[in-house]
Order: C-alpha cells, then sequence, then structure tokens
C-alpha cells in the first residue's frame, strides 16, 4: 500500500465532491457493478445503503479503479448528524473513511467531529485508563498517558513508530500503552498481534524488541509465512517462540484482542496509527509536525500537574 493513503483518499474525496457537484448527470461506470444492489431496511434518521451508494457513486463514479463498500451507517456523538463509513479502494491502497450526513439528508460534512467542553478530552482518557490491556512503559501512576493503537501490517504504522518512539524518549515520565488494532483488510495482522500480545506478558523487554522487528520485515511476511516469520522474529528478539506461538492461538489472547479493538472503537479509532495524548486523538501522526506532537505532551504534563 503507498504512503499516506487516508490522506490521499480523503483529498480525493473533497475534489470528487466540487466535481460531482459539477456533474450531476455524469454517466455511469462498471465500478458500481461490484457494490451490492440489494439494501437493508435503515433506521430512522439514518440515510439508506442505497442511498449512500448513490452518492458515492456519484462522487466516485467518474473514476473507474475506484471502488467501496459500505462499513457501517449509525448515529454520531453529536446530534443530528449520521456516521457513515465506507472502505475506499483504488491503486495507492485501501482506507476507511468517514463523513457525516445532516438530518435533512440534503448535506455531507468531511472531517472530525472532535469533543467539546471546559475538559474535552478528559471522557476518553478515562476510558482508556480503564481499558488498556497492551504492553506499556514509564511510571503507571503519570500524569500523561500515550495511547498507540497500531497494527504491525500497517505500513502506516511503520512509518510513524520512529515518530512515537522519539516522542516517548522525550517525554519518559509519561506513561506509554501499545494497543493492538489490527484492521480486517489485513490478511495477518491479527495473528501478529496476538503473537505480540503474548509476548508482551511474557517478557515485554522482548516485545518492544519484536515490534521493531516486524516493521523492519513487514514486507517480506504473507499470510501464508506469517507463522515461520513470527516465530524467528520472537526468538531473535529474546522471546520463547514455541510459548509464544502456542499462546496466540488460545481464546484467551483473542478475547484480548478483541478487547483493545473494541476500546479503540469506543473512543472512535477509524484507522491506524491512532494516537491519543491524554485522551486527545492524533489520526495523522506522520504528518503532524514533531514539534507540535512534543508541545502537545508538554503541554499534557503541564496539564498532569
Amino acid at each position: 500500500m503507498a504512503r499516506n493513503v487516508a490522506l490521499t483518499l480523503i483529498v480525493a474525496l473533497t475534489v470528487a465532491l466540487a466535481f460531482a457537484q459539477q456533474n450531476q448527470n455524469a454517466p455511469k461506470h462498471a465500478v458500481a457493478a461490484a457494490h451490492p444492489s440489494q439494501t437493508a431496511p435503515s433506521p430512522a434518521g439514518l440515510p439508506s445503503e442505497e442511498t449512500v451508494n448513490g452518492f458515492l457513486q456519484q462522487t466516485f463514479g467518474w473514476d473507474t479503479q475506484t471502488s467501496w463498500k459500505i462499513v457501517s451507517i449509525k448515529p454520531s456523538p453529536a446530534q443530528g448528524l449520521a456516521e457513515v463509513t465506507v472502505r475506499l479502494v483504488n491503486p495507492q491502497g485501501e482506507q476507511n473513511t468517514t463523513f457525516y450526513v445532516s438530518e435533512d439528508q440534503k448535506h455531507a460534512v468531511l472531517g472530525q467531529i472532535i469533543p467539546f467542553g471546559t475538559k474535552p478530552f478528559a471522557a476518553d482518557r478515562e476510558r482508556l485508563e480503564k481499558g488498556v490491556n497492551g504492553p506499556s512503559r514509564g511510571p503507571a501512576n503519570s500524569g500523561v498517558l500515550l495511547v498507540e493503537f497500531s497494527d504491525l501490517q500497517c505500513p502506516h504504522c511503520k512509518d510513524a513508530q520512529p515518530i512515537v518512539e522519539k516522542l516517548v524518549a522525550d517525554e519518559p515520565n509519561a506513561r506509554f500503552v501499545y494497543q493492538q488494532f489490527p484492521l480486517p483488510m489485513h490478511d495477518w495482522a491479527f495473528k501478529a498481534g496476538s503473537y505480540a500480545d503474548c509476548l508482551g506478558r511474557s517478557n515485554k523487554d522482548a516485545f518492544w524488541k519484536f515490534l521493531d522487528a516486524v516493521f523492519s520485515a513487514q514486507s517480506d511476511i504473507t499470510a501464508a509465512n506469517a507463522d515461520e516469520k513470527l516465530k524467528s522474529l520472537v526468538t531473535s528478539s529474546g522471546g520463547n517462540a514455541a510459548e509464544t506461538a502456542a499462546c496466540a492461538v488460545k481464546p484467551d489472547t483473542k478475547s484480548r484482542i478483541d478487547h483493545s479493538l473494541a476500546l479503540g472503537k469506543s473512543v472512535d479509532v477509524t484507522g491506524t496509527p491512532t494516537l491519543f495524548i491524554n485522551g486527545r486523538k492524533i489520526s495523522d501522526i506522520k504528518n503532524t509536525p514533531p514539534d507540535i506532537l512534543k508541545k502537545l505532551v508538554d503541554f499534557a504534563a503541564q496539564q498532569g500537574k
């Protein structure tokens, strides 16, 4: 997958929206045939799958290389808006993208809905504090909680990891927690996350080395050779490969990964990597200037005193 797929697709959606408004009578393309023709009944107040597919056809129908699948249509956290998540696919890769639909279903809003109030990030921080189950480092009672939701098969996560590592190193008094968030379109991510979860519980030092090793070997791992490669990386990281592999297939391990996925979704994680700084969500780590990330952590540290 090419880099910055999420940003590329969001930009594409913005451009396509403007294009579609000027070309309401654009002809349909074969790409629409790949989308479901049948639609499920829609709850009151939410756009139907038929309506969303029609919107996407008008938006992207001009580009035969772009296809999509509706992931979810649900009420948004903001009253009066519906939240629509679609998986967009083009030659650059695929990524979930979310937009919002007004109650009268006449307008779509791009961007993020963010918390509001005098302590806008407190609720998400509390959810994270109570729910995290991944490997951590730093003092448990720190005033700064950094939580990263990541996918070991995700190229963007690989690109972001050095940035996160430096951020953590520059703030040694922060608590950093790594949460597994394997995306469904990645065919060995859940398995890698399971290995990592097991290793993180048995040998934390080996876990951090394993994390770096998997990202470095990412292009060499496939669904077919994942067990072989992951076992080798566990060994080279200082862990016990046989014990880790046996642990990775246990129902308890799957439950832990499912818990991490549910936790991420509860704080509106829709893609990886996503970083939280005391509950403040940073979705685009790589394209956020490092000095801004550092200032956000420093500000969180000041607020936590």
